[in-house]
């Protein structure tokens, strides 16, 4: 991605909006500092300009935060002595970027001075609203009413926006001048929308922001912005862009690198799930069987390598506040709360407190799936085994073929450096920072290999060499929530290779039951023996379940394997497509922003696919899946 440093210019002169109209003319991207607290940004040759001016007798805290992450964009000081040289600017962009397409947008944004209290009577909270101005006898019909459309959909607390249209010949604030005459909207087709919003982003007492507040409407308003621009582009204009997201932004200012740096530097500083993970499951497991498993174990941890307070106060150090983007804003915000909540974790480790930081990290378990789970452990019986017997498959064996499946990968990229290891500290498999960690007593059924192989490296490792492949670290470090997409997923892969056998479901099953007897409040011999006793389950399986979910003091992620697997087959019966969610690690709420994102051409497609999605038996089971298999005919 080009990235051009901002240049300050002490005044507009006629050389200056040359060189502004040369590069727009070339399709190169145009961000310059302008006096008076100004900035001008476009990317690419788009048909449309937002703009903002400072009001001269007051503060606006907040209102120019609400364009900036458009892909163009003039925040303009209003100043008289500024005015001619913003004006020739305004129309010298005007002039270049109408000149294909045939007609020009400007939207201008304002806040309204005195913002009109709008509550819902219910709750008593102010609502968010808008007025959208539009001339008389030049009316963009189908973006105004885009506009509304989409503004209407943003909430505040449940509370909707009042929208209205006001006709008027002044589109832009009271006291203002026009940005452009009216001889140079006719001669270049410009057509004018003013948007006016109520500022409840502050506090009308003192002026203070609601962060959140204000980060609510930045999103729901650049959405509006966008769709109106399409509509625009699509009724007025000789350009067809393919979705309204494809408007949006290209380029990436250097704030935006310096907060994924850091953000990828702290999560690459420690490995949360190794941390959590205990290193005596296997000598816990001969004392629990020696006391005839009426002990509960005592797990031991590796020390933790950071120190979690220090790593903390780095997170909110990193300058989040300058990311203009509302999408990517959006997803490095809810990636610091996740850092945040795993620092919270190891610091509580082997307390309660772990156990309330598991429910926020992984969320709450549903009545739905525990029914599902109860009626797996029903429907299919504790004496089902795995497809291949008896024939067993060790440690040494299962890393050579995964060596062998990573090496397939390394012909396609060449720089990928995944290694897989055999370790004596964990007891099963383990995917940490693109490698593969097999424990040295680990015993695999033959018919589960090629299923393991890919639920560990064609899903785990896959997308972590594809999100390495990507502009933005977070992509292999995981956005927040991408456990369960990424679980999802890996269980998906399993039975499109023919490897989820019944064992398999029941054990998925089990887990979510275990979580369930936790939250409820069950000690770990009360989850062992119901899953011993009532559950089928043999002794060593039902220890190994529990002590999954007990580590830590309550760790509840082991309940994702079967909720993110049935909410990945409710995206595909709904038209999902399986290849584009391999572009890194992310979660299925980040689905549409990654789409976004692609559109706008910030990311770029996944350079692996797992080898399954060559498999015509493979894929003849994901059609049926599309077409609408329920969970049970799988089983």
């Amino acid at each position: 991605m080009n990235f051009t440093r901002a240049k300050l210019t002490s005044e507009i002169t006629a050389e200056f909006v040359q060189e502004i109209s040369a590069r727009l003319s070339e399709d190169k991207q145009v961000r310059r500092t302008l006096p008076g607290h100004g900035r001008l940004h476009i990317d690419r040759k788009i048909p449309f300009l937002v703009v903002y001016r400072h009001p001269l007798s007051r503060v606006d805290e907040g209102t120019e935060n609400l364009i900036k992450g458009e892909a163009s964009y003039l925040v303009a000081p209003s100043s008289p002595k500024y005015r001619a040289g913003i004006s020739s600017l305004v129309k010298a962009v005007v002039k270049t970027l109408s000149r294909v397409p045939g007609a020009f947008l400007i939207i201008e944004v304002w806040s309204r001075e005195a913002p009109p209290r709008i509550f819902d009577e219910e709750n008593e909270r102010t609502a968010p609203s808008f007025r959208i101005f539009v001339p008389p006898d030049r009316i963009p019909a189908e973006a105004v009413e885009s506009m509304k459309k989409s503004l209407s959909a943003v909430a505040i607390s449940k509370n909707k926006a009042a929208v209205s249209t006001v006709f008027s010949h002044r589109t832009w604030p009271e006291r203002f001048v026009p940005l452009i005459s009216a001889k140079d909207i006719k001669n270049y087709n410009c057509f004018l929308i003013g948007l006016e919003v109520s500022s409840i982003y502050r506090n009308p007492e003192n002026g203070e922001l609601y962060p959140l507040v204000l980060r609510k409407i930045h999103r729901g308003m650049s959405r509006a912005l966008q769709q109106s621009a399409f509509a625009f582009s699509h009724q007025n204009t000789t350009t067809r862009p393919p979705n309204y997201k494809s408007l949006g932004r290209r380029a990436v200012v250097k704030a935006v690198w310096e907060v994924d740096n850091r953000l990828a530097e702290i999560s690459n500083e420690f490995e949360f799930l190794l941390l959590v993970t205990p290193i005596n499951i296997e000598q816990s497991w001969t004392k629990f069987r020696s006391c005839k498993c009426n002990c509960e174990p005592v797990f031991y941890y590796r020390p933790i390598p950071v120190d979690p307070s220090v790593l903390k106060r780095k997170l909110y150090e990193i300058p989040f506040d300058r990311i203009e983007d509302p999408s990517l804003a959006s997803i490095f915000h809810e990636k610091l709360v996740e850092i945040e909540m795993k620092f919270s974790m190891l610091r509580d480790r082997n307390t309660r407190n772990f156990f309330y930081g598991s429910m926020q990290l992984f969320g709450e378990i549903d009545d739905e799936l525990v029914q599902l789970s109860d009626r797996i452990l029903s429907t299919i019986s504790p004496k089902s085994r795995e497809f291949s017997g008896r024939k067993i498959v060790p440690a040494a064996h299962f890393a050579d073929r995964a060596r062998e499946e990573i090496e397939r990968y390394r012909k396609i990229v060449p720089g990928m450096n995944s290694k897989v290891v055999i370790r004596d500290d964990i007891t099963g498999l383990m995917v940490s920072n693109g490698n593969l960690f097999i424990g040295n007593k680990v015993k695999i059924a033959q018919s589960r290999v090629e299923a393991l192989i890919q639920h560990e490296v064609g899903t785990h490792v896959l997308t972590y060499v594809n999100g390495r492949n990507q502009p933005f670290q977070q992509l292999y470090c995981g956005l927040a929530g991408s456990d369960e997409l990424q679980e999802g997923l890996a269980v998906l892969s399993e039975y499109l290779v023919g490897g989820l056998s019944p064992p398999r479901f029941r054990l998925l099953a089990g887990r979510v039951i275990a979580a369930h007897m936790l939250i409820n409040g069950a000690t770990f011999i009360d989850t062992f023996r119901e899953l011993h006793d009532s559950r089928g389950f043999s002794q060593r399986t039902s220890f190994i379940i529990t002590s999954r979910i007990y580590r830590g003091g309550g760790f509840t992620k082991d309940a994702i394997y079967l909720r993110g697997f049935v909410n990945l087959l409710k995206y595909l019966r709904n038209g999902g497509e399986l290849a584009p969610l391999m572009i890194g690690k992310i979660s299925m709420e980040d689905v549409k922003v990654i789409q976004e994102l692609q559109l706008r051409k910030v990311l770029k497609p996944p350079v692996l696919l797992p080898q399954y999605l060559e498999n015509p038996k493979s894929l003849l089971k994901l059609a049926d899946i599309k077409a609408g298999t329920r969970i049970f005919k799988i089983i």
